[in-house]
């Protein structure tokens, strides 16, 4: 399965720390709108916290990839609030 992390620029696809920092940098844009953003912040942290003794490189791309995911999720229900079209299909 191709790795979700080429949507995104290859500076944040490929250092662990530039992905952990833009999912807060998000996280505190989401919560300030929704006016939780320590709950919200502190949800990311748990789970970059709860994986970070990970060794396995598999589980490693996996966790990335759903970093990742979480991302581009956000960015594309952001831009379609902005422009006011659907990007993505529902079944």
């Amino acid at each position: 399965m191709p790795s979700l992390q080429t949507a995104l620029p290859p500076e944040l696809a490929n250092n662990a720390i530039r992905l952990y920092r833009e999912c807060l940098r998000r996280a505190k844009y989401v919560g300030s709108r929704q006016h939780n953003t320590a709950l919200v912040i502190d949800m990311v942290r748990q789970q970059f916290k709860r994986h970070m003794h990970e060794t396995d490189p598999e589980k490693i791309q996996k966790l990335k990839d759903d970093a990742a995911r979480g991302l581009i999720n956000h960015m594309l229900h952001e831009s379609e609030k902005m422009s006011g079209r659907k990007f993505s299909q529902s079944s």
